[in-house]
């Protein structure tokens, strides 16, 4: 009720404005001509009024202007503008079907390129690739790969090669909210970091916020990676592969009922371990996932869409260990359009995140994850042309499994045990403003309220003036509490609630037709914790719901920028510079366990963090040479002060470099089209060491020495400095113009000059000459691929 009155006292405000002339709502929705998928972001303009709008996530747009004669503009990179005469009289609900510009394959064709800069709307901080930007950038053993391309953005790096996860403008990877479909994906990699889970065959639109987030995103600190599958051929069957050095994948798309109902069904597999027992090596690693979707258009107002994902890894060494792990979610979504003024989404989403571990050489089996279930109901309110609301609600229910050891041998000796399972509800309601104050001010803001319920659970610890983590001043350090009791708790049961208003706030103010200035700012709260004491995540990582013990993380960030499109949109130019603060970012006492720590409390303490810095992104949008040129320059450092005049803190209570803090990260895409035959691509990465330690002395042992660390010195070193040089090249044969069948070949090398970067310095004595020595591991050197791309 609180939320009608508002929307209706809002309307009265700018009805004042309206009534001097009657006006209509023209809305619709835009398809590929080929396949009938909805469009995001299609631009819809009408130059006598200087107004427009874009498409939303299901390709529906609303617009209301005055009665009279216009032309309507509608175009979308890659594909050939409309321009038609229309009359506006009365309210027309108006679809439009939009022919791609070039005959070649989907994926492949690079004017498909919605990352074209905007410069009159607020929202700022966030970027936007294409399935075929994504296939053209050089990667690893040639397979294409979503976040391996988000790096090479301003503001984005990662832990290096084979590191799972990314990080936004210096927060862990664990602060970035990662959508599927709508649905939360845990982990987003395979092999640990060496290909993602995304599938680019399914992918239809990539955006990552890095800022001036909008309300509807809540949960996470630094980023939102929102991806959305294909919906699927509603006109004819097609199949879409490709086969690679290490993977393949096929996609298969096609009508149930044509203009109706569309299914897609997308599988993917690595191979290479079938190969090993050839050289004699029983050790295995492969990946495999399925993507489907099906999508029931049943009228003009209502759609439902079902989707789902299952991918899972498995690692072994010769029979002795095994673990697998992965992600499961599925998707149940309603789009109904009241009106043409107001449509909605409603969504029913299921996700798990497991992983497991076979060790026969101890004998015991071990199994963890999360879980959760999510209702969500979003609307879009196209108020008048001044104005536009989104609004919604969301809850989720979340089941923590810290993990469960179950012996599998008899003579093992190994006793079963069964970590306490904690539970957990997040709710939130948002309401959101598009406002165009006049033809050079627009405004994004609104608030998005959030509550964490910690629900009961079996059994809760109890300590001595609730301090789970001690100082004992006599050796000058931190240690873990010993709990005096434990308390049950029925699921019922409340055992700690949070509540967060988080506003939000985007501006852009037009200096001339080609150039703007914005700024933004957002409060987030995150209630769930990665609990990782590594620079990058690996599967064993547990999450953990903020409680009695563990307090949610708080950011306050804000972001001012200034963006010009320069020779009608050919180049365009983002500066922008960023500042955050986190409040309660968890820290670890000096060696911490986290591995199967039923006392997780007894490691943890509750600092702040803080990353500020200038990111620069150049590109070059159109023409035969495309690409873009990314630099930022920025800090990520971490506090963990005393609780009282009696205790250090961490690091002395001083400021530290953050594990995924990159001074300088550099980096040019570029993409060149020779012909129609042959494209070529390369790319260029430059980034600052990663934080480390290094020892400050050594002590003998039995004759070894045994270096030493000062516990003082968190991350005060650096690994050597990470660059590599990646390039590709794409033969479309001449004869697939005529051809069903339509084929590529791609060419890559990674990595050209065999730079040995380094992952890890560790620093051992030589058992031979005795003498000290500094070993560093590096995960690749030059690794050529080729791929072959399929469609028919």
């Amino acid at each position: 009720m609180f939320r009608i009155k508002i929307i209706l006292f809002v309307s009265f405000l700018f009805s004042l404005s309206v009534f001097s002339q009657e006006k209509f709502t023209i809305s619709g929705t835009v398809y590929d001509q080929s396949n009938n998928e909805t469009l995001i972001g299609v631009s819809i303009y009408l130059p006598e009024l200087n107004a427009g709008t874009t498409t939303n996530e299901y390709g529906f747009y609303s617009i209301t202007i005055p009665e009279g004669d216009y032309k309507i503009q509608v175009s979308y990179l890659g594909y050939a503008p409309i321009i038609e005469a229309l009359k506006v009289s009365e309210k027309i609900t108006k679809n439009f079907k939009l022919t791609e510009e070039a005959e070649s394959l989907d994926e492949i064709i690079i004017e498909s390129n919605i990352e074209k800069l905007n410069i009159k709307t607020p929202q700022m901080s966030v970027n936007k690739l294409t399935a075929a930007t994504i296939k053209n950038i050089p990667v690893v053993l040639g397979e294409a790969d979503i976040i391996k391309s988000l790096i090479l953005l301003p503001g984005v790096t990662s832990a290096g090669e084979g590191a799972s996860g990314f990080n936004v403008r210096g927060g862990a990877a664990d602060q970035n909210l990662i959508l599927l479909d709508e649905a939360i994906v845990f982990n987003s990699s395979h092999l640990f970091g060496f290909f993602s889970v995304f599938n680019p065959d399914v992918i239809k639109d990539v955006s990552l916020y890095k800022g001036g987030i909008p309300t509807k995103y809540g949960g996470r600190l630094s980023s939102v990676l929102d991806i959305y599958q294909k919906e699927g051929n509603s006109k004819e069957l097609n199949v879409t592969g490709g086969i690679g050095l290490v993977s393949s994948r096929l996609l298969v798309e096609g009508p149930i009922k044509k203009e109706k109902i569309s299914f897609l069904v997308g599988g993917r597999s690595s191979y290479a371990h079938l190969f090993l027992p050839l050289f004699d090596n029983d050790n295995t690693a492969y990946f495999y996932d399925l993507n489907a979707k099906i999508n029931y258009r049943i009228n003009d107002r209502n759609s439902v869409f079902f989707s789902g994902y299952f991918g899972k890894d498995v690692f072994g060494i010769s029979d002795s260990f095994v673990n697998d792990y992965g992600n499961k979610v599925g998707n149940l979504r309603w789009n109904h359009l009241f009106s043409d003024k107001l449509f909605s989404n409603l969504s029913l989403i299921y996700s798990d995140y497991f992983y497991g571990l076979t060790l026969d050489f101890v004998g015991f089996e071990w199994d963890s994850g999360i879980t959760n279930f999510n209702l969500k109901y979003d609307f879009k309110h196209y108020l008048n042309d001044k104005l536009k609301l989104s609004y919604g609600i969301n809850n989720i229910y979340i089941k923590f499994n810290p993990g469960e050891i179950i012996p599998n041998r008899e003579d093992s000796g190994i006793v079963a045990e069964k970590l306490i399972d904690k539970y957990a509800n997040e709710f939130a309601a948002y309401i959101d403003a598009e406002h165009k104050i006049s033809d050079k001010l627009q405004l994004q803001y609104g608030v998005r309220f959030s509550n964490f319920t910690r629900l009961g659970q079996d059994e809760l610890n109890v300590y001595t003036n609730d301090q789970a983590v001690i100082y004992n001043s006599e050796f000058k350090k931190y240690e873990s509490a010993e709990a005096i009791g434990t308390e049950s708790y029925k699921r019922s049961d409340v055992l700690a609630s949070f509540n967060n208003f988080e506003p939000r706030v985007s501006l852009s103010y037009v200096l001339d037709e080609n150039s703007s200035i914005k700024a933004s700012y957002n409060r987030m709260a995150q209630y769930l914790h990665l609990l990782s004491n590594t620079a990058s995540p690996t599967p064993l990582d547990v999450w953990t719901p903020s409680g009695k013990y563990i307090k949610p993380q708080l950011l306050d960030q804000f972001a001012v920028g200034y963006f010009k499109s320069l020779k009608d949109g050919e180049y365009s130019i983002e500066t922008e510079a960023f500042y955050k603060d986190i409040q309660n970012r968890i820290d670890y006492i000096n060696g911490a366990n986290l591995i199967a720590n039923n006392e997780i409390e007894t490691v943890i303490l509750n600092g702040k963090a803080r990353a500020y810095g200038l990111e620069v992104l150049f590109k070059k949008n159109e023409g035969k040479l495309k690409g873009w040129l990314a630099y930022t320059l920025s800090r990520s450092e971490q506090l963990t002060a005393g609780r009282n005049a009696n205790e250090p803190g961490i690091n002395k209570g001083n400021w530290y470099s953050t594990p995924y803090d990159k001074t300088h990260d550099f980096s040019i895409n570029a993409s060149y089209e020779l012909n129609k035959k042959w494209t070529f691509n390369t790319n260029f990465v430059f980034q600052t060491g990663q934080p480390t330690n290094y020892p400050v002395g050594q002590y003998e042992v039995q004759g070894l020495n045994v270096p030493i660390y000062d516990d003082n010195r968190r991350n005060a070193d650096r690994l050597p400095a990470y660059h590599r040089l990646d390039i590709s090249a794409t033969l479309t044969p001449e004869k697939n113009k005529n051809r069903k069948w339509q084929g590529e070949w791609v060419f890559g090398i990674y990595n050209l000059y065999g730079r040995q970067n380094a992952a890890s310095i560790n620093f051992t004595q030589n058992r031979e000459t005795l003498r000290n020595e500094a070993i560093q591991t590096s995960i690749f050197g030059l690794v050529p691929s080729v791929t072959y791309n399929f469609k028919f």
